[in-house]
């Protein structure tokens, strides 16, 4: 049996999946993983990789879902996409979004924040 966090996490990205296929984007993994870190979704518009972080609260008492992608997390996604676009031999632009689910018995709001956060030049 999943637990309850573990259930709202799943079905906010199955809402962010549904989100992004509406909005003309095509998801090309979900769940992707590269040794211990992972990416939510990879999707695809145009000629850009998008590399989507989904958080999902029941309640935003404690602050936007959102904020809760720290600055690690960001590293995490950052390197996990190095990986995808090496692996898979991409060429494309990439980009960051963060996905806000905020959910409370059968309503959500979801907010699609796009280019969210950078990568740091060295």
């Amino acid at each position: 049996m999943q637990n309850s966090s573990k259930k709202i996490g799943d079905h906010g990205e199955y809402i962010a999946r549904a989100h992004l296929v509406k909005q003309g984007y095509v998801i090309l993994e979900a769940n992707w993983r590269y040794k211990k870190l992972e990416v939510d979704i990879i999707a695809k518009k145009d000629q850009c990789v998008v590399f989507v972080e989904v958080k999902t609260r029941k309640s935003d008492i404690f602050g936007e879902p959102e904020v809760f992608v720290t600055k690690q997390k960001q590293k995490f996604l950052i390197a996990a996409a190095g990986q995808y676009m090496i692996q898979k031999n991409l060429d494309l632009e990439a980009r960051f979004d963060i996905i806000a689910i905020l959910q409370n018995n059968n309503n959500h709001t979801v907010k699609h924040l796009e280019d969210a956060f950078y990568p740091k030049l060295k």
